[in-house]
């Protein structure tokens, strides 16, 4: 079994059983979702269902990548899937995975504007001195 894999096996039946904190489950969670392609993967599928090529050509990596990533998220419940023929479809299973998304764009926007607010004030003061 994949790291990965194994990791997330024991997520599952950590949330299953109950036999973790919650701060571990959540911290198992967040680092699933830790990884970029994933991120672009929920971020793709906003605007609803996609097929695995599809989702394979925006992501711009190789096909056992793109399912690699899939299979993950759909073993953490982020995700489901539908057979059609010989395609398969993805969507997210809970919206809200769109609000947690949005909660962390605001966050990080509000943290860099901070950041270059504090930047300009910098770069004021320095030419202020000169």
């Amino acid at each position: 079994m994949a790291p990965a894999e194994s990791s997330l096996t024991t997520f599952s039946a950590a949330a299953d059983a109950g036999s973790q904190p919650i701060h571990r489950v959540k911290a198992e969670f967040f680092r699933v979702l830790g990884h970029p392609a994933r991120v672009r993967i929920l971020e793709l599928l906003r605007e609803g269902e996609r097929s695995v090529g599809d989702l394979q050509g925006a992501l711009g990596i190789e096909s056992s990548g793109t399912s690699q990533h899939l299979g993950t998220l759909r073993r953490l419940g982020v995700l489901e899937s539908r057979r059609d023929g010989t395609s398969v479809y993805y969507s997210v299973k809970d919206p809200r995975m769109f609000e947690l998304l949005e909660v962390a764009r605001e966050i990080l926007a509000s943290h860099y504007e901070g950041t270059q607010v504090l930047l300009g004030e910098l770069g004021a003061e320095s030419d202020r001195r000169r």
